[in-house]
């Protein structure tokens, strides 16, 4: 099947780069030249396990091509994947300004298609948008809709082998086409579904809400258990424990970033006051995420009395997540930010994300390593559960720390294990281990 895809960001480019794996003719188009050839190299733009190998070999095998030339992307393709971004606005609201811009560009090339293809919206869109597309297109085609469910750090499994495929459609030929073209990838029995269109849009929407959700839900009785003298850990082994409830997505931290939670749950927000059925809900779960930023910081602060000028803060991890450079609405972000205002010298160390950070906030120092970031800190905080960091060398560590003190904002280590090397450790939602007192 020749399929078209435009946008070459991470689901246009992921998405790509999996169906010509498959055994798929597949175009990507993107309007940037030079990243157009940074594609054609087998470069990815951003950090994501296996994707630039898998690149290379279905480049190799002439299978996946890259251009900026949007007739030679549309011609004879019998799909077109439209996956562009659909960032926040200023006022809150999901910007379409893309999204429109490519209905656009389809619509003019229609006319030469031999066969009318299948445009099917990958992109997040809000419900109704699908529909927005159709009306632009001036030709013959069938219109669908087919939301992404992609882990940053996991997505190449994700798409390899799905938990389900939903698909929005309105047309036997939009049916088939998309019921050919995943069939390699549902070979072992996950669903694929086939809804009507406003309903496919929703599910993208409903389950990153729900997700996000959780995350908010455990930080919330994490605070709770930390006033009350609970223990987090123990309460979420014997809540995960009922069978009707589970543990993913219930681990305390420091809250959700990424390009997914935080634009998706203001999208149901906005849905919610388009349609004048306030989502309550979910405003709760974004003010809760944003509130967990804050508390943490404030933490922080209050260790060190609020006065960290001359203060050395490391932070370990940068990225939103492990497995992935991206840094957008990461937490760290807004912990460097109020360190900085305090007056404290910040240096973070990330395995990824160090390049990525330091042009969202250049003021932070960028150390080659983790060790070499802690040296001489007067405190050290976990933002990013990277794997390198659940087992450092604790007697290195505290030796080159000024002083003993870790803020952990995913609850990486044992308190048994801080306190055995004479660490201060304040944890989300245990109570914490103070050796020695705080600063003054």
């Amino acid at each position: 099947m020749k399929i078209t895809i435009v946008g070459t960001g991470y689901v246009g480019l992921i998405t790509g780069t999996c169906f010509a794996n498959a055994g798929n003719d597949v175009v990507c188009l993107d309007i940037d030249p030079k990243k157009v050839a940074t594609l054609q190299k087998g470069e990815a733009p951003f950090f994501e396990p296996g994707l630039s190998e898998m690149m290379t070999k279905s480049i190799n095998a002439n299978r996946l091509q890259f251009t900026d030339d949007a007739s030679t992307a549309f011609d004879d393709a019998s799909i077109i994947f439209i996956c562009v971004g659909t960032p926040t606005g200023k006022d809150g609201r999901c910007d379409l300004s893309h999204v429109m811009g490519v209905a656009d560009s389809i619509s003019d090339a229609l006319d030469s298609f031999d066969t009318p293809p299948t445009v099917v919206v990958k992109s997040t869109v809000p419900v109704g948008t699908t529909h927005k597309v159709a009306e632009r297109l001036k030709g013959n085609y069938s219109i669908a809709n087919n939301p992404e469910f992609l882990r940053e750090g996991n997505a190449i499994d994700d798409f390899m082998n799905p938990d389900r495929v939903v698909c929005g459609v309105e047309d036997d030929r939009a049916k088939e086409t998309l019921e050919k073209l995943y069939a390699p990838f549902i070979s072992d029995g996950n669903p694929i579904f086939f809804f009507d269109i406003h309903s496919s849009e929703m599910v993208k929407y409903a389950s990153n809400a729900m997700l996000a959700c959780k995350i908010s839900f455990i930080n919330e009785i994490a605070s709770l258990c930390e006033r009350n003298g609970a223990n987090i850990e123990r309460v979420r082994a014997g809540m995960c424990a009922d069978s009707r409830i589970g543990n993913q997505f219930f681990k305390p931290g420091i809250g959700y970033g990424g390009s997914c939670f935080p634009k998706d749950t203001l999208a149901v927000m906005e849905m919610g006051e388009d349609a004048k059925a306030p989502c309550l809900v979910n405003t709760a779960v974004h003010e809760l995420n944003q509130r967990q930023r804050r508390w943490f910081a404030d933490r922080i602060l209050t260790h060190f009395k609020s006065n960290l000028g001359g203060k050395k803060i490391t932070l370990w991890g940068l990225a939103f997540k492990p497995n992935t450079d991206d840094v957008r609405d990461a937490p760290s972000i807004d912990i460097a930010k109020a360190l900085l205002a305090a007056g404290a010298e910040v240096t973070g160390f990330d395995p990824e994300a160090s390049v990525t950070f330091a042009d969202e906030v250049p003021e932070l120092t960028v150390a080659k390593d983790m060790y070499e970031g802690a040296k001489d800190a007067d405190a050290l905080i976990i933002c990013t559960e990277w794997s390198e960091f659940s087992s450092p060398d604790f007697t290195r560590l505290k030796a080159m720390l000024k002083e003993p003190v870790i803020f952990d904002g995913r609850n990486l280590y044992r308190r048994s294990e801080m306190e055995k090397h004479g660490f201060n450790y304040y944890s989300v939602g245990r109570p914490s281990v103070e050796i020695s007192p705080a600063v003054t």
